[in-house]
C-alpha cells in the first residue's frame, strides 16, 4: 500500500506522544496491552449498550499501534478476525489492531480528556483521519483511563457511522465509565499484587 502524501488542508498529525515508554511499561506491569480479555469485552458490550452505539472499545496505546483489549461490533462476532479495513459497504471490520495514526483515541490519551465529535466531518483537524474515509466513520466519543501514578494508559471510546449529538449527558457518561474502569484495574493490581 502506497501512501500518497494528503493535501495540507487534510492533513492530520498525530500528536507527540512523550508518556508511552512509561505508559508501555505501566501496561506490562498490570498484564495488559498484549491480550483480549473477557471481562474488557463484557465492559465494551456494556459501554456499547449504554451509549447506544455499534462500536466500543478499550484501547490500549504503545508507541506504534493500538490494541483493543475490549472491543463490541454491531454482530458480538469475529472479534479479533483481521486488520480493521473498509468494506464495499463502507463498513467497520473488527480487529484488536489498528495503526496508531488512525482514530482518535490517541489524541485522547495525549491530551487526558475526554473528546466528543458528534461528526468529525465538521472538525478540520480531525475529518482527515483515516477512519473517516477509509472506513466510515463519522462521530466518536473518548475518555482516557487515567491510573492512580497519573499515567493514561488508554482509553474508552464509542464509534458511530453517523453523526450522534452525544451531547452533555454522552460526555458524563464516558467519562464516569472511564472512572469506573480505572478503579477495575487498580483493584486487580491490588488483588492480584501486579
Amino acid at each position: 500500500m502506497s501512501h500518497e502524501p494528503r493535501p495540507a488542508g487534510r492533513l492530520l498529525l498525530t500528536p507527540q506522544d512523550k508518556d508511552a515508554p512509561a505508559r508501555v511499561r505501566r501496561l506490562r506491569g498490570l498484564g495488559l496491552g498484549e491480550r483480549s480479555e473477557p471481562a474488557l469485552d463484557a465492559f465494551a458490550d456494556r459501554l456499547a449498550h449504554v451509549a447506544s452505539a455499534p462500536y466500543s472499545m478499550v484501547n490500549f496505546i504503545d508507541e506504534r499501534q493500538q490494541f483493543f483489549a475490549g472491543l463490541h461490533t454491531p454482530d458480538g462476532g469475529a472479534r479479533g478476525t483481521g486488520p480493521m479495513a473498509g468494506t464495499a459497504g463502507n463498513e467497520l471490520e473488527p480487529s484488536r489492531y489498528m495503526a496508531r495514526d488512525h482514530g482518535f483515541c490517541p489524541h485522547v490519551v495525549v491530551r487526558r480528556k475526554a473528546l466528543v465529535l458528534e461528526d468529525v466531518r465538521d472538525y478540520p483537524r480531525f475529518a482527515g483521519n483515516p477512519v473517516v474515509d477509509g472506513f466510515g466513520v463519522r462521530s466518536y466519543l473518548g475518555a482516557p483511563l487515567l491510573d492512580r501514578s497519573g499515567i493514561a494508559l488508554g482509553t474508552i471510546c464509542v464509534v458511530d457511522v453517523r453523526p450522534r449529538p452525544w451531547g452533555r449527558a454522552g460526555l458524563e457518561t464516558i467519562k464516569a465509565m472511564a472512572a469506573e474502569l480505572a478503579g477495575q484495574l487498580e483493584r486487580r493490581e491490588e488483588v492480584h499484587g501486579i
